[in-house]
């Protein structure tokens, strides 16, 4: 596993990064489990007061932080700056509501030998974070703000292509007055990854990443008895009703599907259309994504990124291959992509039947499967028929009726009118193939913290 920048752009390597030693590895976790020692006995109003400043110095610096992002994994430059504001965004939430959140809960007994019981939530320790390249920042912030906040400690472990955006939000709490030891980034290989989960004084483990390497993780992490949570892969339906606007419907699928480059575990991958407008949206559709324009990511005019590698281009190229081999009709949309820089021609899939094994695949780019419903049962069967179940979306301009056919939806999260969403004070996590446990609010500020019960008794002899 080698760590270096590679712009997804030029495909110009700019900076190799040596993988840590062993011996870094033993000093950064002593240093994060001494760093746990203070930090977990440090008030909310002094780490408030850290976030708070991390936040402050993502939008004050806004620019600086994008360019980062946009060099390493080509996201457009106006999407890098939105992942800066939610970033930032985040920090807040935690600011604003973590002391709250963490509030003893009182219990009420009904057995009168109990005078008083309550829960508290305690800290567990050193934690690590295994990251995507996907959203360098967002993914961070949405670990880190709630754990530091419970009182834990972190160690991240960041995808090999942005080592400079971990650094550099390594750096950033640094400067926001985070005490060291306590968020480190390291470049550590994957046998280091398993030797930092068996170490004593690692307490859980949380990963965003692929079902492969979620399923390896949550082994390991089960076998050394530590708590985890998976964030995996998601091949969201896009549920489109009869009665849909297809006006604005049509533009939120062709951003849904198309924002970050279609590299968005939550993006509208399989868009499922009832039958009666089946044909108008398609046309419409098409059109939309047509419009698209790809080039430059630091150019305004660009609507379109490249991915984030050669290798991840042409690993679309040959899904998209693969699933016309099996009976799948592709239809390549728009302008000719440039030449330079790791591109992949937008592609709509339609005849994707389930004998297809992309019926069941998680297409990470700009790659549309749309199919036709023969009315809402179907498209909710549809919908329901994957090994994944992160996001979705429904559309209807009944919003009481399209949100009975969201709950019908089996799925982490589902919005109606709107592609799934990321927002730093809603919840973010899903069901079967797309993992378990919650990040975000209180879901997520608890999941790594100790339920105590501490009762309080009145009893002569035993219970």
């Amino acid at each position: 596993m080698a760590y270096s920048t590679i712009n997804p752009y030029t495909s110009e390597l700019i900076q190799t990064y040596p993988e840590a030693t062993n011996e870094e590895i033993e000093q950064a976790i002593t240093q994060a489990h001494d760093a746990f020692m203070n930090w977990s006995e440090t008030s909310f109003e002094k780490k408030a007061t850290i976030l708070q400043k991390a936040a402050d110095l993502l939008r004050e610096n806004k620019r600086k932080y994008a360019k980062v992002l946009t060099l390493e994994m080509g996201k457009l430059i106006s999407e890098a700056e939105a992942e800066v504001e939610i970033s930032a965004q985040i920090m807040e939430y935690y600011v604003k509501h973590a002391e709250s959140l963490l509030a003893p809960k009182i219990i009420e007994s009904e057995d009168p030998a109990v005078k008083k019981a309550s829960i508290v939530n305690e800290p567990l320790g050193v934690l690590l974070a295994i990251e995507p390249w996907n959203f360098p920042y967002y993914q961070i912030a949405r670990i880190l703000a709630p754990q530091l906040s419970a009182g834990n400690t972190l160690l991240l472990k960041h995808a090999s292509n942005v080592p400079q955006c971990a650094a550099t939000f390594e750096q950033l709490m640094l400067d926001a007055g985070l005490p060291e030891g306590a968020f480190t980034n390291l470049y550590a290989t994957r046998d280091q990854v398993e030797m930092i989960i068996n170490d004593k004084r690692i307490h859980g483990v949380a990963l965003t990443g692929s079902e492969g390497a979620g399923a390896i993780v949550a082994s390991q992490a089960g076998r050394a008895m530590k708590k985890s949570t998976l964030e995996l892969g998601g091949a969201d339906a896009f549920v489109v009703l009869r009665d849909a606007d297809l006006e604005k419907t049509v533009k939120w699928a062709v951003f849904g599907r198309h924002w970050n480059a279609g590299q968005v575990c939550v993006s509208s991958k399989r868009m499922i259309i009832e039958d009666e407008i089946y044909d108008k949206f398609l046309e419409r559709y098409t059109r939309g994504v047509a419009n698209l324009v790809a080039g430059d990511p630091m150019s305004p005019d660009t609507t379109l990124a490249p991915l984030s590698s050669q290798g991840a281009a042409d690993e679309v190229k040959e899904k998209i291959k693969q699933a016309v081999r099996f009976g799948a009709v592709a239809i390549e949309v728009g302008p000719e992509i440039p030449k330079q820089g790791a591109f992949v021609q937008p592609t709509i899939l339609t005849n994707v039947t389930p004998d297809n094994p992309a019926y069941y695949w998680e297409f990470f780019g700009p790659v549309s499967m749309i199919f036709r419903a023969k009315d809402e049962d179907d498209a909710v069967r549809i919908a329901n028929d994957t090994p994944f179940g992160l996001g979705g979306s429904v559309f209807g301009q009944d919003e009481d009726h399209a949100e009975q056919v969201a709950h019908r939806i089996s799925t982490g999260m589902v919005y109606v009118n709107h592609p799934t969403a990321v927002k730093a004070d809603l919840p973010f996590g899903g069901i079967k193939h797309s993992g378990y446990g919650r990040e975000l609010l209180d879901l997520g500020l608890k999941e790594f913290v100790n339920h105590k019960l501490v009762a309080v008794t009145d009893i002569d002899g035993n219970f």
